[in-house]
């Protein structure tokens, strides 16, 4: 069994490579060669915390993957990562396991690559103005997704801690992210005439009103991810011309802002436009500028399975990783 640090998976698999196998996936998916079993969350509400089990397969590729990843968002006061994960890759043929990978990395890139993904098909094509709300575990990975496929010249940053921004500024400026990058003291002002919009928080209530998006404006929306969670309010909601979704099995039971909607207005699940897999291979769903368009992810274990076989088809047989037997 081959065993991959994260390190080894950060040196070796980029953005461009996590986006062109997530649209891999997408399309299998589209096509039905993929198990996709519902995951398993459990709660440790003391840490608010939570431990995803979730298994897949593609049965093209006879593969099958089963992740583990934990997100403890208090963990930096310990110094410990606020997300940890591992994967066991399967081959699908002998039922061998082929590698052991870390898959916190892995996690946050795929979740970037999706709303790359969506962020090319949903928003304008002129977009330059990223603003980006939570800067915890996931949103690095996020704004890569964005500049992957839009030419943003300027990323506007609110974090309820500034210190936490001032510490991601100047990790994207360490990354060589070409754009002016201001940190700003509310939501209200980072999404002030911003193109795109980024959320990755845990949080209960809305991040930023809705009133406030100026018509042709695209939100990605990843960070919450169980029922009660809702980092977007009901007017961005109620607002929006086309709302697209990762997984729609997953976001029914997971999606607290959906979920809420659907319960308490007149938005039903069923205007949902459809999922990423059904627009992957359009060149964009957009009828006019001024569309809003809201993409919501909550996480699909065959993503990971897509980045975790191109992961392993990549560096396997280069002498990267551990090789041991079991």
């Amino acid at each position: 069994m081959l065993i991959l640090t994260e390190k080894d998976i950060q040196k070796n698999y980029n953005m461009e490579d996590a986006i062109k196998d997530m649209k891999h996936g997408l399309l299998s998916k589209r096509t039905g060669t993929i198990n996709n079993p519902h995951r398993t969350v459990l709660a440790f509400p003391k840490k608010d915390g939570s431990s995803l089990y979730m298994p897949s397969a593609d049965l093209d590729k006879e593969m099958s993957a089963v992740k583990v990843v934990s997100i403890f968002p208090h963990n930096p006061e310990i110094k410990k990562p606020t997300t940890q994960g591992v994967l066991v890759l399967t081959d699908g043929k002998t039922g061998e396991h082929l590698c052991l990978m870390d898959a916190s990395y892995l996690t946050r890139l795929r979740t970037g690559a999706l709303s790359g993904i969506a962020t090319d098909k949903l928003a304008r094509s002129d977009a330059e103005i990223l603003a980006v709300i939570g800067t915890g575990a996931m949103a690095f990975e996020q704004v890569l997704g964005v500049v992957a496929v839009r030419n943003i010249k300027k990323i506007k940053l609110f974090n309820r801690t500034p210190e936490k921004a001032e510490r991601f500024k100047e990790k994207l400026i360490g990354f060589g992210v070409d754009a002016t990058i201001e940190i700003v003291t509310s939501s209200g002002e980072t999404v002030k005439d911003a193109d795109i919009i980024n959320c990755a928080t845990r949080s209960s209530t809305p991040v930023f009103n809705g009133k406030l998006l100026t018509k042709g404006t695209h939100i990605n929306g990843v960070g919450s991810f169980l029922p009660s969670m809702r980092e977007v309010d009901q007017e961005t909601i109620e607002r929006a011309n086309k709302i697209v979704v990762d997984d729609l099995a997953g976001v029914k039971d997971e999606a607290g802002e959906l979920i809420y909607a659907d319960k308490h207005s007149d938005w039903k699940f069923s205007d949902i436009y459809g999922e990423l897999s059904d627009i992957v291979s359009e060149t964009s769903v957009r009828k006019s500028d001024e569309e809003i368009t809201f993409f919501k992810s909550v996480g699909a274990a065959y993503f990971d399975l897509a980045a975790a076989i191109g992961v392993y088809e990549k560096l396997q047989g280069k002498g990267i990783g551990v090789e041991v037997d079991l």
